[in-house]
């Protein structure tokens, strides 16, 4: 990328009861110094701070699901977190033309996912700073949810080019943990490292693929004929995110105690296992596949 990135965001809290993206936007406005890099502005935003007030995941709906460009022009969407996405896309877009150029969102998860860096495009400014950040921390896991930006509903779609979401778990709701936070601390200083030797020349000495993972689809955990859940994550699944899945092996359990195997043809692997925040939407976990990411020439 030959483009001189100008204007980073770092967005914390856009679901209002992960905390650590709360608190670290909280730190790093009183200590700017640590997100300050020579060639680029960074600002910081709390994306959802009703939510983040009372210590909800949201208030209306997920934020994280309202920045699809037809719904930011949409006037009759009047739900808190629309309202906020439109506010948002005022402050950090216009999408169609935004004025800032990269935005960096922090989350946590209750499913044993570790760090996770979650990218939406294969464009060689997000693949590159996935691979950087995980050379500087080989447990880091790289998870593809491919979208294009315009229809992309993630907060980090409003950037000119697109962004990049820190997910780190296991963590419950409203808690903070040191190590959590400073796993994310860490993550985010390398990703504006990364920015930097990009903008001065610089780029770092990256291979050309890496291994990850990429989203195919959701899970829900069974229901009855009324919407009831009538099963949970079995315990063999329990805390193996990014772990095979084959088909016959232990998926569900019932609330009676009858085990509920995959019943796919081909392995697979989980990730958002049993993730808390899903529960309203009745979402055990997600599938994925294993991949080789290709980090493109660039040009």
């Amino acid at each position: 990328m030959n483009e001189q990135i100008k204007n980073v965001a770092i967005t914390g809290g856009t679901h209002g009861n992960e905390l650590t993206g709360v608190h670290l936007v909280k730190h790093w406005s009183e200590n700017p110094q640590e997100v300050k890099r020579d060639s680029f502005a960074t600002e910081l935003h709390l994306a959802n701070p009703e939510a983040n007030q009372v210590v909800r995941r949201y208030i209306d709906q997920d934020l994280n699901r309202q920045f699809n460009i037809d719904d930011l022009k949409n006037q009759s969407l009047q739900g808190c977190e629309q309202q906020r996405a439109k506010a948002l896309d005022a402050i950090l877009g216009p999408k169609e033309n935004p004025r800032v150029d990269f935005i960096i969102d922090l989350h946590t998860t209750t499913a044993n996912m570790g760090m996770s860096l979650i990218f939406n495009t294969d464009d060689p400014l997000q693949v590159g700073m996935a691979f950087y950040i995980k050379q500087k921390m080989p447990e880091a896991t790289l998870f593809f949810n491919p979208s294009e930006r315009l229809e992309d509903n993630f907060l980090t779609s409003l950037g000119r080019l697109n962004g990049f979401l820190i997910e780190v778990g296991p963590i419950a709701q409203g808690l903070l943990n040191y190590q959590v936070y400073s796993d994310t601390h860490t993550a985010v200083m390398h990703a504006l490292d990364y920015l930097e030797l990009k903008n001065t020349g610089q780029t770092p000495d990256l291979p050309m693929q890496m291994g990850g993972y990429r989203f195919t689809k959701k899970i829900r955990l069974p229901e009855n004929e009324e919407g009831d859940i009538t099963a949970m994550i079995h315990p063999n699944l329990q805390n193996k995110d990014y772990e095979e899945i084959r088909p016959g092996d232990p998926l569900f359990i019932t609330l009676g105690g009858e085990t509920i195997p995959y019943q796919g043809d081909k392995a697979v692997y989980g990730a958002f296992i049993n993730e808390a925040a899903y529960y309203d939407q009745h979402i055990g976990l997600s599938f994925m596949e294993k991949i080789n990411i290709e980090l493109k020439q660039e040009g």
